[in-house]
Parts: structure tokens; sequence; C-alpha cells
């Protein structure tokens, strides 16, 4: 293994993930209580997923100890989650149906050990940025949608309701909850007031940390430890209560029961057709799980704790977790919220804290399964609701979407309503499957703007840079006309959302400046250029009206006037001259786009024949852009005919000062020159108290005064005072521009030239 493959799989091996003198106490308080918190949800988990409570202490045990070796996030905890352990519990029950046979715990670790191999892949190829196709809007719904769907779905267990399914849809669900809620039982007493009291401590501490701001930290961890004490309690409640009714049928409510002792579960993964055949339908949906849990509250928490992580190895440490957990009975696992909230407001230096929860999980492992098997079946219940509460998006968050984007609020809705009346898994699909259309359709329904020059001036408070008065000037850095006065190119029909009474002025008759605004590529290349013709076509004339011949030489879509009629009269258009476009948005063209290009170039020099129609490019921001149009032949002018390319041409090229006055050879010179000066000084005052006489002094005087002018005159020791200046782009190519100002500086000056030198009588109309 070469050392930079280890990098990207071990971040550990460089040492930053062990805390330094001072940190260690913090790491291991904030471990303890990540610890205190894992416990009791990865069992309450673990119901979720159809599973016995040990696996999910297995899952955790393996998520939080092997992220410390591949961590780049210092806060994210891996474990079992609500989402990823709901879509585990229906592969369960699925499979329990159609191979009862297999038990639940081997089909869910093989889930884990395909999904984390396909994750670990993805990363091992660095391809972490395929999350980013998964937009925010698509992770809200998906995390509302399904937050309501597991709270829902966890009702029944809080209340001691049976007699339904809580897989079913949600809205099924909730009916069958209000259809049988006279049946509750004495789990609802404890359920809710479990779930009463989790809410009463958080908010008692938020009010206590506001109140008294120096004992905040205090309050933060009493809040966090909630989930641990309501365990606590209520599990001392159900042992004293259950405590001389351990059998089934005698207990006053339903209890966790036996969990056992270790490791009991640690073998190898079996995985074969048959059991992957009964997941393959929801891998896709489990990966998408997998992956924008982890990847967006990793990305999330490094944003407010001012770090950034690297995707591509965050799908490694997914993927290896997942391959190896199963190992010792783990399901799949990801990147949990609550937990990794709890790192973050901590304030944890380091992944190191993972280790020392893995110590309190391994410790729960073997010496508290029997507290575990009094805890209340509605207690976990209450735990889950409470802990999904939070994945819900509030209502001032969607009036932000709403506010930004409408168009993605209804994505929003859109996988809330499908995942609620549906499955979680048909919610991610709505969701993403909306997004990218939505994306798509942007890219090829892309609209460009033809945009016109505006002249427009600084203002500082009241005052016009350029245009003060003596007195004010030094109130202002600068004063520079060139720098106070500045033309710029907006949308002619202000889509940019520009002062409508400023009317930006069209750059010339004939002269058109062509925007793109998303990139130019093949899926909408079509799109643009019809536009661009068909305003050209609305505001310009043909140069020559007898172009057909005769009747058969038109287009067959092109009937031109009726017979007996003449041809509608444009005399008030000018003929087009030149198309400047804004390559400003465009960073990659294709083989497609520049031949879009060059067809709507050879139509347009028909619409403008016998005259050709001047393209010039501004802005390209890629030297193979550049290279793909100066090979298709843009660039430098079109000929007429058998004419020369550059006859009648005027070349205009922007240049820029490469030394001069500037430079560093030429300061050093002029440090230099001013030495020698001060040194001939030096010599004249001193001759000049000589007591050889005035004669003498007057002499020296003279003398100096002559070698200080030589010097002042001189090439070789004045100061230089012009610049050598290069050209921004090839001479070759003068059609390429470096902005738009130098690009219709050459069209009109082109356009202008060849006015001056046709025939007077002949030519083109310039109205």
């Amino acid at each position: 293994m070469s050392h930079g493959l280890l990098e990207i799989s071990l971040p550990v091996s460089d040492g930053g993930h062990t805390p330094r003198i001072g940190e260690s106490s913090l790491e291991e308080s904030t471990g303890i209580t990540v610890g205190a918190v894992v416990v009791p949800q990865s069992m309450a988990y673990a119901r979720l997923a159809e599973l016995a409570p040990q696996f999910g202490l297995y899952s955790s045990f393996m998520g939080v100890l092997i992220y410390w070796f591949f961590a780049t996030s210092k806060d994210i905890t891996i474990g079992p989650v609500a989402v990823m352990s709901t879509i585990t519990g229906n592969v369960v029950n699925k499979v329990a149906r159609e191979h009862p046979e297999i038990p639940g715990h081997v089909v869910a670790s093989a889930l884990a050990v395909i999904a984390g191999g396909i994750i670990c892949f993805l990363g091992l190829i660095r391809a972490g940025r395929i999350v980013d196709f998964i937009s925010l809007a698509a992770i809200s719904a998906f995390m509302t949608g399904s937050a309501i769907n597991i709270a829902v779905g966890q009702v029944p267990a809080l209340m001691g309701i049976d007699g339904f399914s809580n897989r079913e849809a949600t809205y099924k669900v909730f009916i069958n909850i209000l259809k049988h809620l006279g049946q509750t039982k004495r789990d609802a007493a404890m359920g809710l007031t479990a779930l009463l009291f989790l809410y009463l401590i958080r908010f008692a501490c938020s009010y206590g940390a506001r109140k008294v701001p120096r004992r905040s930290k205090l309050f933060f961890f009493l809040s966090t430890l909630r989930t641990a004490f309501i365990i606590l309690l209520y599990t001392m409640i159900s042992w004293l209560v259950n405590r001389n009714h351990r059998k089934t049928n005698e207990r006053l409510f339903k209890i966790l029961g036996d969990v056992p002792r270790g490791f009991q579960n640690a073998a190898v993964p079996t995985i074969n057709r048959t059991i992957v055949s009964t997941f393959v339908s929801e891998l896709p949906a489990s990966i998408i799980v997998l992956l924008i849990e982890h990847i967006a509250i990793a990305k999330s928490f490094g944003r407010v704790n001012n770090y950034s992580i690297d995707p591509s190895q965050e799908m490694v440490a997914i993927g290896v977790t997942n391959l190896l957990g199963p190992f010792l009975g783990a399901y799949p696992a990801t990147g949990s919220f609550s937990r990794t909230a709890i790192k973050s407001k901590a304030g944890v230096r380091t992944p190191f804290a993972g280790v020392i929860t893995a110590v309190v999980v391994l410790l729960a492992i073997y010496a508290l399964p029997a507290v575990f098997f009094y805890i209340p079946n509605s207690a976990l219940s209450a735990v889950i609701i409470h802990a999904v509460g939070d994945l819900i998006t509030p209502p001032n968050t969607v009036y932000q979407f709403w506010r930004i984007s409408p168009l993605e609020v209804i994505i929003f809705f859109a996988g809330v309503v499908v995942t609620i009346f549906s499955n979680i898994e048909n919610g991610i699909y709505t969701t993403i499957c909306v997004s990218i259309a939505v994306l798509l359709y942007r890219v090829l329904y892309a609209k460009g703007r033809f945009v016109g020059k505006v002249k427009i001036h600084s203002v500082v408070g009241d005052h016009i840079l350029g245009q003060e008065s003596k007195s004010s000037e030094q109130r202002f850095e600068s004063t520079d006309p060139e720098t106070s006065t500045r033309n710029v190119f907006l949308p002619l029909e202000h889509g940019d959302g520009s002062n409508p009474q400023i009317q930006p002025e069209s750059p010339y008759p004939g002269i058109f400046i062509y925007r793109f605004s998303e990139g130019y590529n093949y899926p909408n290349a079509n799109h643009y250029l019809d536009h661009m013709v068909e305003v050209i076509y609305e505001q310009t004339r043909r140069t020559n009206l007898d172009t057909y011949g005769k009747l058969g030489d038109r287009p067959w879509n092109d009937p031109g006037p009726r017979r007996g009629h003449a041809h509608e009269d444009h005399s008030d258009r000018p003929t087009l001259k030149a198309i400047i476009l804004d390559f400003s948005s465009v960073n990659n063209v294709d083989v497609t786009s520049v031949q879009h290009l060059l067809d709507v170039r050879n139509q347009l020099d028909r619409y403008a024949a016998p005259d050709t129609v001047d393209w010039h490019l501004a802005c390209i921001n890629n030297r193979w852009t550049k290279r793909a149009l100066a090979s298709a032949g843009f660039g430098y002018p079109t000929p007429a005919g058998d004419a020369n390319v550059f006859e009648r041409w005027k070349p205009i090229f922007s240049v820029a000062e490469i030394g001069g006055n500037a430079s560093a050879a030429a300061a050093a010179q002029h440090r230099e020159n001013e030495r020698e000066l001060k040194r001939h000084r030096s010599v004249s005052r001193s001759d000049a108290h000589d007591a050889e006489g005035v004669a003498k002094v007057d002499t020296a005087r003279s003398n100096t005064s002559d070698l200080a002018q030589d010097i002042a005159t001189s090439k070789a020791y004045a100061t230089v005072t012009t610049s050598r200046v290069a050209v921004l782009h090839g001479l070759n190519r003068p059609l390429f521009h470096v902005d738009l100002t130098s690009a219709l500086q050459s069209a009109i000056a082109n356009v202008e030239r060849r006015r001056q030198d046709e025939p007077k009588g002949v030519g083109t109309d310039f109205v």
C-alpha cells in the first residue's frame, strides 16, 4: 500500500486524532456522555429494525470504534439511526414473509456488507461529490417525512396498542391508531409520561442556560443526559412493579426482556444469491440513506465548527464500518444527528471521544444486560419519538425555502407527502428524481440575454467620484475618472432586477451582445441559439432582398411574399453586422454545441449576404474552450468571397504592462541612480569648504553641476519612464477579447472601417 493510499484511508496516521495535553478530560467526559445516550437509543433503534436489542449495541460499538481510524470530522458519531433502522426493518419483515427460515439478523448483516462494500468502493475512487446531486430541499423532505413516519409508527408501542401493523403507510397507521385508541393499556402511562419528562427536562435546561449563562455547560450536559436519566428512572419503576411478575403473561406492561451478555452473534456474515435477492430492490434506498445522512450531517457541523471534511474519505469510513461491523453482528449504521450534535456542542477537539464511547458501550454489553431486562418498551418508544422530533423541518425554515426558491418548496412537500402516503423509499426516490429533473430543466431551457451598455458612476454619500471640488478631493481615496466612471453591460429587458428606469443603450445598429446564462453545452445549445436568431431576425432586415433568384431557391418553409406583392418594408431596421458572445458563464464546450454555433454562423452569413457577420467572443475563461472555438474557425474575421482574410480589417488588441516603472529591475536601477547622485553631491559640499579660494569652489561647483546634469540626462542613469506591454490574447485571434468593452470597440471600429471603404452610394443603411 502506497503512502498516498494510507493517507486517504487512515487519517489517524497523522497523529491529529489523539487529544493533546489539556484536551483529554473534555474528550473523556464527552465520550462518556455520548455513550450514556447511545446505549438506550441503539436498543430502541434495534426494535425499529425488527431485531433483538443487542444488535443495536453491536452496531454502536463498531461504529464509534472504527470511525476514529478514518474520520475527517471530529463530531460525527456512527451508529444505528432511526431512518436506516426503519428501512432495515422493512427488509427483515419482507424476508420473514418470503423466507421464514432465514434469521432476521443474517439478512441485516448481509445488507450492511453489500451496502458498505459499494460505498467503500465509491470512496476509494474519490466519488464523494456524487452526494452534491442531492439538494438541501430533498434532504429536508426526506428527513421530515421519515421522522413523521417513524414517530407515528411508534405511537402504538407508546400507548400499548396492538392488533395492526405499524409498517404500513403513515396515514394508514394513523387511522388505525384512532380506531384502536380505546384499547390503550398501562404502557401509555409509562410512555406518555416519559415523553413528557424528556421535553420538560430539555425545556428546563434551555431556560436555565439562558438565565444563568455561566452555568450553560452544566445545563448542556444535564440536558444531554436526559435520555439516560429517563431510561434509568423508568427501569427502576419497572423493576419495582414487575420484579414479582417476570413471566410474560404476568407483566403489568411490556418490557424489553432478556438481553444476552457479550457478542453472542459474532460470526462471518452469510451472503448468497437468495439473501441478496431479497433486499436488492431496497439496496439503492439504503445506500442513499447511508450517504446523505452521514455526509449532510458531517458537512453541516463542519461549517458550524469551521473545518472541512473529505466526502470521499467519509465514504470510506462508512463503508469500512459496515463491512467489518457484521462480523460482530451489526446491522447498517451511519452518522447520527443527535449524538453528533452532543459532541459538537460539548466542543470536542478530536474524534478520540468515539473511543471512550466504544468503551462505555462495551461495558454495557458485558455488565448491564440484567438491568436492560426491565426497560419498558413504551419508554424506548418515547426515546425514539423524542429523537426523531428534531429531524422535522420547522415552519420558519420552510418559509425561508419559499423566499429563496419557491419551486424547491414544492419539491419539499412532494417528498413529505409521498413518504406519508407511501413509504420512506418512495419518498427518497421522489425528491431526488424531482430535484434532478428541475436541474436538467434549468440546464436544458437556459435562456441567454441580450445586453446593452450603461455608463455608471461611483457615488460616496451625495458626491460622485471624479466630480468633486478641490476642497473635497482629499476625502476620497481616488478621484480618477477612469476608476469612478465605467461602462457595464446589463440585460436589455431588465431580467436581472436592475432599475427599469435605466435603459441600457443598444451597442450599435446591427451589433448584438448575447450573454449565456448557465453554461453552453449540448443540452442547451439549440435553445440558446434559437432564441438569439429569433430576436436578431425580429430586429434586423435582410441585407439583400433578392437573395433568392427564383421561387425554387427559397427554403420550403419560407413562402416569401404573396404573388403580386412586394416584400415587407423593414427599411427602418439595420442590417446585421456583428455578434458579440459573452462566455463569462461558460467553462466548457463540446462538439455538439460548437457545431450548433457553426450552423448558426453559416445561417446568419446567408442572411447578411453579400456581407459577412463578425463573431467576437469575450470573457473566455478556459483555454480548452478557446482551443475548441479556434479549431472551429472562430477568433478571426470571416473572408468575403475570394478576399484576403485581413483585407480592410482593423485589429484592436488588449494589452497590459509587464514592467516599466513598476518592475523590480527599474526600481533597482532607480535606487542605484539616487545613490550615485548623492555621492557626487557630497563631493561638491566637501569641495565647497576647501581653503584654496573662491575660484576653486566655483570651479568645483560648476564641474559637479555639469556631472549631475549629465547623470540626470544620461540613458544609463535616467529613471525609466516607459512601460513594456504585451497582448493578452494571441495576435492570430483578434476576435477573442478579454472583456465586452474591448469586443464592442473592435466591432464598432471595423464596422465603421468597412463603411468608410465602401464606394459612395453602395452598401447598406446604418439606421
